[in-house]
């Protein structure tokens, strides 16, 4: 295997494997240059297995393919500008998860931290645990799924794409929503502005049964509320009907 440009051969590091079986990068000690670098070569031809890497910021940061599994926390930015790559995380996530995605799929088996999937233009984001404040902040067209319970300000300014949330939610969610859909299981402490209540429908019924059967998440479609936006123009105020003049006084 070919080293990545600028990295040594001290820092590529793979663990003995039979023939056939998926590499694995260890990350301890290891720079985030060099372990996203050998991850470019090696994740396009299949799929690869990395450990040890919570200290590392950016990991997997824009693959355009294959499929790469942590075994372990990961620090911040995660997946960043993936593009196309299946990304899983077997532990807990920093913030700002698969920040500028725009193809492929991300899932994280525990939590995610602030901001996750935040300026999303496409793909799948899959979060089995709880996810911080701010997620899916201006989604411009990704399918967010959280199955625990989210932060405050969840998909403010969202654009398009689909939120769910399986459990409970807190404050301004959906805040100055533009385009998009959020469903939501559990509860909520308040909406934000410019948002609605909207009946469930057949199409949207149909839409979670997929989600929730293509990523194994238990839950009832029927106990789902959706929320939608209010008007076309969330950043204006209506203004009053002009008065006559014999009534302005």
């Amino acid at each position: 295997m070919s080293i990545a440009m600028g990295a040594s051969r001290r820092d590529l590091v793979t663990v003995a494997r039979p023939p056939g079986a998926r590499p694995v990068l260890v990350g301890t000690g290891r720079s985030l240059r060099a372990i996203n670098g050998q991850l470019r070569e090696v994740a396009l031809n299949g799929s690869v297995i990395v450990r040890e890497v919570s200290h590392l910021n950016g990991l997997a940061a824009g693959l355009t393919g294959g499929e790469v599994v942590i075994e372990s926390d990961s620090g911040d930015y995660l997946a960043v500008l993936n593009d196309g790559a299946t990304v899983r995380l077997i532990g807990d996530a920093g913030c700002y998860l698969a920040d500028n995605m725009t193809r492929g799929t991300v899932i994280v088996e525990g939590d995610a931290g602030y901001a996750a999937a935040p300026y999303c233009y496409g793909g799948t984001v899959v979060i089995k645990g709880d996810a911080g404040d701010f997620t899916a902040v201006m989604n411009k067209g990704a399918t967010v799924l959280v199955q625990g319970n989210a932060g405050d300000d969840v998909a403010t300014y969202m654009l398009d794409g689909d939120v769910v949330i399986v459990g409970n939610a807190g404050k301004n969610l959906g805040n100055y929503l533009i385009r998009g859909s959020i469903y939501v299981g559990g509860e909520w402490q308040s909406l934000g502005h410019n948002t609605r209540l909207e009946g469930m429908t057949e199409a949207d019924l149909a839409k979670l049964r997929g989600y929730f059967d293509k990523y194994s998440i238990k839950a009832n479609p029927a106990a789902f509320h959706k929320i939608g936006r209010l008007s076309e123009k969330p950043f204006y105020k209506a203004k009053a009907p002009a008065q006559p003049d014999s009534l302005a006084k």
